[in-house]
């Protein structure tokens, strides 16, 4: 799925003033097939861009286009995951993969992929639990075999491996990728880390300055598969690394 967004600003009310601007001016070109990541300080609005892509807020200025046509509202070939897991607490873990297909009516081969899933995301034997029963982890690892059954056009991420353990996120990561290289949908990954950013970006946008706007794009020039070990890696982080402090030191002086 191609992403076009032009031109695009978000304000919010606030108590203080009449509006407060989160974002400015966002335009971006994102091709069908592309990982990108959204690289910004916390609190920036890396998570607002996110939900005007779903068609969860709408946009105080511009356009978002899919495939080349506007579109306004949610659109069901458009997945996101959120950095809060927002499970069914009345679902175990299959029901709750399982939820999306089953409304769908696409049970084909529903409990085959289902266990597959779940073998993915490290949770064999514990497809019974429910939600009050998982880890903050655990369950974050739900929704994103939730998100991924579903067989996206284009998955949004926000910050979904954040809540997880070193060894969890790395391999987690790891297999986002692969999964994204196989079935080829458009993803966007929001995240203040910069060696997610470079282990899983094709491009890296920047985000910066108050309002919010698009301060660079990084064409990330590493092969997949990617390690932090690597010594090419290292570089390109050392590059990145400048690009976003002279962009931090110029949006503190603003």
């Amino acid at each position: 799925m191609n992403i076009q967004i032009r031109h695009l600003d978000k304000q919010y009310p606030y108590p203080s003033r009449e509006t407060h601007n989160v974002l400015k001016d966002i335009n971006l070109n994102i091709q069908a097939g592309d990982f990108v990541t959204i690289l910004g300080k916390s609190g920036c609005g890396k998570s607002t861009l996110l939900n005007l892509i779903a068609g969860l807020s709408e946009p105080s200025k511009g356009d978002i286009l899919l495939n080349g046509k506007r579109v306004k509202g949610t659109h069901p070939s458009i997945y996101i995951v959120f950095q809060q897991p927002c499970l069914l607490p009345w679902l175990n873990v299959e029901d709750n993969i399982s939820f999306g297909c089953k409304l769908r009516k696409e049970m084909d081969n529903l409990a085959y992929r289902v266990g597959q899933f779940i073998e993915l995301i490290g949770l064999s034997g514990r497809n019974r639990l429910y939600p009050a029963e998982l880890s903050v982890g655990m369950a974050c690892r739900v929704a994103l075999a939730r998100a991924l059954i579903g067989r996206p056009k284009a998955l949004l991420l926000d910050e979904p491996f954040g809540a997880l353990d070193i060894f969890t996120r790395s391999r987690l990561q790891e297999e986002m990728i692969n999964i994204w290289m196989s079935e080829q949908f458009t993803a966007m990954l929001v995240t203040h880390d910069i060696d997610e950013a470079i282990l899983m970006g094709k491009k890296i946008v920047i985000l910066g300055g108050s309002p919010c706007r698009i301060m660079d794009i990084v064409e990330n020039p590493l092969p997949y598969p990617r390690k932090i070990t690597d010594e090419n890696f290292f570089r390109t982080k050392t590059m990145v690394m400048k690009k976003f402090k002279h962009i931090f030191l110029q949006s503190e002086r603003v």
